[in-house]
């Protein structure tokens, strides 16, 4: 890329958002705004475009998650969210999921690993470990019949990409992919894209929530993959 990395911080507590944007911009990450709270980070991101935003969950006059759902909704495409949280099993984190963000970050993350994530999202990769977005998934998902109907085009996938799609909601990275279907990872990123492509997903973790609310697989079936 030939502009620096944009960002939008968004937390009410002033010292993190401090923090973060020192970390950041030492990095050579550009903080277009800072935000205190859910109305004011949604306004940023119209007003600035970042690539993207580190949202908390719990702020004044509207939460990171309502936040996150109108950022999608503007049709915020190149905006990847990532969601701010003390607790790494939250149920707001999978509501949050759900409303658009692309992962999760533990407020006492180290700068480095802030920083890779960072990078990592905005490149359209997954920030969560494949393991751990499972066990999150796992955790709270239902099936949703509407969501079931609404992507019924599960059947455009072709055999290959419905068997890579379940076996990524396992739990698998793209290395265990080629792997376990004797392909080089190439092919496995091609059928990945392929299939965020049809399906009308943002990114991995879309993928695998949308895997268990359709029922493609159900909690508990991929149990011994921690």
């Amino acid at each position: 890329m030939t502009r620096p990395l944009r960002a939008v911080i968004a937390d009410d507590q002033a010292l993190v958002r401090t923090g973060f944007r020192m970390i950041l911009a030492a990095d050579g990450i550009e903080v277009t705004a800072e935000a205190a709270d859910g109305v004011e980070a949604v306004a940023a991101v119209r007003r600035t475009r970042p690539d993207v935003v580190l949202m908390d969950i719990r702020m004044p006059e509207m939460d990171g998650i309502e936040a996150t759902r109108r950022i999608v909704a503007d049709g915020a495409d190149e905006t990847r969210v990532l969601i701010l949280t003390t607790y790494d099993l939250d149920h707001y984190v999978y509501t949050a999921l759900t409303a658009g963000a692309s992962g999760f970050l533990l407020k006492d993350v180290t700068p480095e690993h802030l920083v890779a994530a960072v990078r990592m999202v905005r490149s359209g990769d997954a920030l969560l470990a494949p393991t751990i977005t499972r066990r999150l998934v796992e955790r709270f998902a239902r099936r949703d019949d509407a969501k079931a109907a609404l992507h019924r085009d599960l059947s455009e996938l072709t055999p290959r990409e419905l068997e890579v799609l379940r076996l990524l909601a396992t739990g698998l990275s793209n290395a265990e992919l080629a792997e376990r279907l004797t392909l080089s990872p190439t092919t496995v990123k091609t059928h990945v894209a392929r299939i965020l492509s049809k399906l009308g997903l943002r990114d991995r973790v879309q993928a695998v929530v949308l895997a268990y609310e359709t029922g493609l697989i159900s909690p508990g079936s991929a149990a011994g993959r921690e």
